[in-house]
């Protein structure tokens, strides 16, 4: 069950086409695996719609001609439309088959390849182009990340498994935001593990144990 989602507030601006593109994404893979939030987007959408129709009726033969122009172009033939391209939909990790949401299926030509990091932990990053850098992190059973904060701010999505981090509990479809407010050690004891996808703009700050003597190199493994 998802217990984590974007603030309303965010899925209004991700309707109108106004978040920022980290976020956007986000919310796009999140709505992917979350019938609750992508009806709440459609509900917001239908109203925006709806708002913009209201204001094209003052001008009355400009929205009749979008409405006409509209039908048109969803009246064409078949033949005339493009084609869905099939898409890769699971990313493989030592002959483990992760199945992705939609959004980031489109990502995984552009991911590099998994290493292994401290503990059972493993990493893949993801080129995002002009949005920047995310990554794919896979925690085995038993695997943790040392208890850290953030300079920045840190988006992550559960893709697949549980995992806790001293705040709460997390499963698939989960949605969280972390920045300099929390301290959290992510850790997962599934016995299938845990893939979460995650974006920061900044290095991770460790703030326990000897894993704060690699504060200086953070930024060369969690990025």
């Amino acid at each position: 069950m998802i217990n984590f989602h974007p603030m309303f507030t965010d899925l209004q601006l991700f309707a109108a086409g106004n978040c920022q593109p980290a976020m956007s994404l986000m919310i796009s893979a999140h709505i992917d695996m979350c019938p609750k939030c992508k009806k709440s987007c459609e509900e917001i959408q239908i109203q925006l719609a709806s708002d913009v129709f209201k204001q094209t009726e003052i001008a009355e033969p400009l929205g009749k001609h979008y409405i006409s122009m509209m039908s048109e172009i969803t009246s064409l033939p078949s033949a005339y439309r493009i084609a869905p391209v099939e898409d890769v939909t699971s990313i493989e990790l030592d002959g483990k088959f992760f199945e992705l949401p939609r959004t980031l299926r489109r990502h995984v030509k552009n991911t590099g390849n998994w290493s292994r990091l401290v503990g059972k932990l493993w990493q893949a990053p993801v080129d995002l182009g002009e949005i920047g850098r995310a990554n794919f992190m896979y925690m085995e059973k038993g695997g943790r990340v040392p208890e850290h904060t953030h300079k920045g701010t840190e988006f992550t999505l559960v893709v697949n498994g549980q995992y806790g981090d001293g705040i709460s509990e997390y499963e698939s479809g989960d949605f969280t935001v972390m920045d300099s407010h929390h301290n959290h050690l992510p850790h997962s004891q599934a016995d299938d593990g845990c893939l979460v996808f995650t974006i920061i703009d900044q290095p991770l700050h460790f703030t326990a144990g000897i894993a704060r003597l690699l504060n200086p190199f953070s930024h060369l493994f969690f990025k």
